[in-house]
């Protein structure tokens, strides 16, 4: 696999994301019962922002670096929406500098409880020793070395009955491979909530091409809905970007959440336009910005 995260770990995509997946677990652990979180493809954990890959592709500059540094003055709704996100990434940088950001695995190690479950997937060799490092030894945590897709049925549904998936694949350079991984997406879906209708899952996709976002969009909706006997209430898109949408660097990025927690979409009509605002990247001979945002709910439909 050529994708390596570490060269874009930290980015306004991964806050959108990471900001999203630490609100879910903030609701769940809002009731007492355990559960049990499921990574599809975590990575490697934990990222250095001092180590080459950053350094030499220094995308979180423009990304949560920003966050880090405004935070303090944003407004208190903005703060409070993003205050399970800035939990995790002031544990890991206690000496006020931002240098350690966290992958999922590392969201879902801080926020989650004592008596929660969480099982991770990591498919290649050095990343999957890494992601054991960065781990270290928590009882809570097991890691297989396996591929997501085809792991997640197995693991469904959870002995909690309880709990949270992430899918979350590397979408590689190429109109193929994104492809791919898009089939694969509804294909693990379709699997997934036949065994587990109930559970949440929270599906990342790059805002490249609109078109194949569209259509997965729609593929996923219809299948879920048709097939898994799902109302359209319990799904919800957030998206962000931050320059206009097409060729060249990724522009947008965000999720599709299934059985969304209670209260998420709220949280994130909040953080969603001062987050795309701060990371806007729309260069500066051009008007206007080429930032903006869009949260689809039955809760909140806006802008």
């Amino acid at each position: 696999m050529n994708y390596r995260h570490a060269f874009h770990a930290g980015n306004f995509a991964d806050v959108v994301k990471h900001a999203a997946l630490a609100l879910c677990f903030e609701r769940l652990n809002a009731k007492d019962k355990p559960y049990r979180y499921i990574d599809t493809h975590a990575g490697i954990g934990l990222y250095d922002f001092a180590g080459d890959e950053a350094q030499r592709s220094p995308e979180w500059r423009d990304g949560v670096a920003r966050v880090w540094s405004a935070i303090a003055t944003a407004p208190a709704n903005v703060q409070a929406a993003l205050e399970p996100y800035m939990d995790v990434l002031r544990a890991l940088n206690p000496d006020g500098k931002i240098r350690f950001y966290p992958g999922s695995p590392a969201i879902a190690r801080r926020l989650m409880r004592a008596h929660d479950a969480i099982r991770l997937c990591e498919l290649h060799d050095g990343s999957v020793d890494l992601l054991r490092e960065a781990m270290d030894r928590d009882h809570r945590i097991k890691i297989e070395q396996r591929d997501g897709f085809e792991a997640l049925p197995a693991f469904l549904p959870p002995p909690e009955r309880r709990g949270l998936v992430l899918i979350d694949p590397p979408f590689e350079e190429g109109t193929a491979t994104r492809k791919l991984d898009f089939e694969r997406m509804v294909e693990a879906a379709r699997k997934a909530v036949r065994r587990w209708p109930g559970g949440t899952y929270v599906f990342w996709r790059p805002l490249k091409d609109l078109g194949a976002v569209e259509e997965f969009d729609d593929a996923l909706g219809a299948m879920l809905i048709e097939e898994g006997g799902l109302s359209p209430e319990k799904l919800l898109v957030a998206d962000l970007w931050v320059r206009p949408i097409g060729p060249g660097p990724l522009g947008g990025a965000g999720v599709m959440i299934v059985n969304p927690p209670y209260g998420l979409a709220e949280h994130l009509r909040v953080a969603l336009p001062w987050l795309s605002n701060l990371m806007d990247q729309t260069p500066d001979e051009v008007e206007p910005t080429g930032a903006g945002w869009r949260l689809v709910s039955p809760e909140v439909d806006a802008p």
